[in-house]
C-alpha cells in the first residue's frame, strides 16, 4: 500500500485563474493527480434552470490549457468536476468543446471520460411515486407539478463515477455535477487511503488557496495524503496555512461543524485535530466517514417563475432620504390604481435600497439610514418580460417625479447611471427540486462516454 498521494488543485473554480507560478511550484511536488471543481449552486438557480454558465468560456480555456497540458505531459490524470458551472448536460457539453479545443490547437492526445448528471424526469416521476424521493431539511416535499415544472435536474454524484472512469484509465475525466469533494476523493480512495480522510482534504482543496492567509480563490493549493493524516499547504509563497485558517475552512457553508453530509454517509469531525506541522502548512487527523444506512444523492433542479426588469438610480436629497419608506408606499399604491386590471398575483414590485438593508433585508440589525446617499434597484418580477418593462418603467418615472413634503428640486429624484435607465433582466429562477434520492447503486445514474482526443 502507497505512503502517501499528492493532490494539486489550481483554483477554487474552474476559470477564476491561478498565478502560472503557482501551479509551476505544484508541479514540482510531483501531484498524482490534478483536481478542480468547476461549479457551485452559490450562484443561484438560473445558471442551472438557463443551461448557461457563470463562468467565462476564454477564462476557463486559460485555466484548462495549463492543466492539460502539465497532466498529459506528465501523465497525470486531470478530473473536472460540476463542469460548466452547473454540470447539466448544456454545461457539460459547452465545457467538452473547450477541451477539444485546446486538445487540436496543442497537438494533445489522451482519453477522456464524460460523465453525465442530468436526471429524465421520467425516471424522477417514476422515483417520486415509489417514495425514494424526501425533502431535504428544511423544505418541503417534492410534488409533481413542482417537477412537471422543472427545466432540467442534476444528481450530485459522489466518488463512485469518477473511480470507475479512472479504473478504466481515464487520462481526463470532465464530470456534471459532482459532490465537491468528489474529485479529489476518488483516486486516493481507489489506492485504499482513508475516505474520511480523503474527503475532507477534498473539502478543503476544493476551494484551493481560500483555506489560506491571505485567502484567494484564484491561487493553488496542494495536499499530501497519508494513511493517518493528510497535510495541506498554499504554493505561493505570500500565503500559509495556519490552523484556524484550515479548521475554518471546514466549517465553511455547514450547518453542523461536526457533521458534514454527503452522498453515502456523513464526514465525522468529532475526533479531527489540526496542528501546525511547518510555518506554512497544517496536518490534519482523526477525520472518519460514516456509511449511511441508505445511500442518497441530492436533487438539483430549477424552474421559471417568471422575468425580470430593474432600475437603478441613486439618491443624495436629505429630504428625500428621510422620507423614503413614505414615497415607496406611494409609488406603490399608485402602481396598483393605475394597473387594476393586472392581477396582483402575477407581479413583484421590490425596493432594495443599498446604504440601508440592501444586503441583509429584513436581517439588517441597522435599518437606521445614516449615510448622505442611498442607491436604490427598483425591481419587477412579472409573468411576461412585457409587463415587467412596463411595471418597471411607471414603478421608475413616478418615484423619480414623485412629490414630497419640502421638496426643492422638482425636476427628479434620483440619479440615473446609465442610459437606458430600464434594464431588461430576462427569465428568473428558482430552485424547485432540492431533494434526496434514494439509490441502491451509486454510479447507475451517471453514465460514461468515452472519447479518444
Amino acid at each position: 500500500m502507497r505512503e502517501e498521494i499528492r493532490i494539486l488543485s489550481p483554483t477554487a473554480i474552474l476559470g477564476y485563474g491561478f498565478p502560472q507560478s503557482s501551479f509551476d511550484q505544484g508541479m514540482k511536488h510531483k501531484p498524482d493527480v490534478i483536481a478542480v471543481d468547476a461549479g457551485s449552486s452559490d450562484p443561484g438557480p438560473y445558471y442551472l434552470g438557463a443551461g448557461k454558465s457563470f463562468t467565462d468560456a476564454q477564462a476557463v480555456k486559460r485555466d484548462l490549457r495549463i492543466m492539460l497540458k502539465a497532466g498529459i505531459k506528465e501523465k497525470i490524470p486531470v478530473i473536472i468536476g460540476t463542469a460548466g458551472g452547473s454540470g447539466a448536460n448544456s454545461h457539460v457539453d459547452w465545457c467538452l468543446e473547450i477541451i477539444r479545443d485546446i486538445a487540436q490547437e496543442e497537438d494533445l492526445h489522451f482519453k477522456m471520460a464524460v460523465i453525465g448528471a442530468e436526471i429524465d424526469q421520467k425516471f424522477l416521476r417514476k422515483q417520486l411515486d415509489q417514495g425514494t424521493i424526501s425533502a431535504l431539511d428544511p423544505g418541503q416535499p417534492l410534488t409533481e407539478e413542482q417537477l412537471a415544472a422543472t427545466t432540467r435536474v442534476v444528481a450530485q454524484m459522489g466518488t463512485e463515477p469518477i473511480i470507475n472512469a479512472l479504473n478504466n484509465q481515464a487520462d481526463v475525466i470532465l464530470a456534471g455535477r459532482a459532490y465537491d469533494p468528489a474529485v479529489f476523493a476518488a483516486l486516493p480512495m481507489i489506492q485504499g487511503f482513508d475516505p474520511g480522510l480523503a474527503l475532507h482534504l477534498g473539502k478543503i482543496l476544493e476551494c484551493a488557496a481560500i483555506a489560506a492567509i491571505p485567502g484567494s480563490g484564484s491561487d493553488c493549493m496542494f495536499g499530501i495524503l497519508r494513511q493517518d493524516s493528510f497535510s495541506i499547504f498554499p504554493l505561493n509563497p505570500e500565503r500559509k496555512c495556519t490552523v484556524t485558517s484550515v479548521a475554518a475552512h471546514t466549517l465553511y457553508e455547514k450547518t453542523n461543524p461536526y457533521i458534514l453530509p454527503g452522498p453515502g454517509g456523513v464526514l465525522d469531525l468529532k475526533e479531527c485535530h489540526f496542528s501546525q506541522e511547518n510555518e506554512n502548512t497544517v496536518r490534519v487527523t482523526g477525520s472518519r466517514f460514516i456509511t449511511a444506512e441508505k445511500y442518497t444523492l441530492k436533487l438539483e433542479g430549477a424552474k421559471v417563475v417568471g422575468y425580470r426588469a430593474l432600475s437603478i438610480a441613486g439618491a443624495r436629497d436629505p429630504v428625500f432620504i428621510s422620507q423614503l419608506d413614505t414615497i415607496i408606499k406611494g409609488v406603490e399604491d399608485r402602481l396598483c390604481d393605475n394597473f387594476k386590471e393586472v392581477d396582483p398575483q402575477s407581479y413583484q414590485l421590490m425596493f432594495h435600497i443599498y446604504g440601508r438593508d440592501g444586503v441583509m433585508g429584513d436581517l439588517e440589525p441597522t435599518p437606521e439610514i445614516k449615510s448622505h446617499e442611498i442607491g436604490i434597484i427598483i425591481e419587477v418580477v412579472a409573468d411576461t418580460q412585457e409587463m415587467a418593462n412596463t411595471l418597471i418603467s411607471f414603478a421608475r418615472s413616478t418615484i423619480l417625479h414623485y412629490g414630497y413634503t419640502g421638496r426643492i428640486a422638482t425636476a427628479g429624484n434620483l440619479a440615473f447611471p446609465y442610459s437606458p435607465s430600464d434594464l431588461q433582466g430576462g427569465p428568473v429562477y428558482e430552485f424547485s427540486v432540492y431533494h434526496l434520492l434514494q439509490v441502491e447503486d451509486p454510479a447507475e445514474l451517471f453514465p460514461i462516454s468515452w472519447e479518444e482526443i
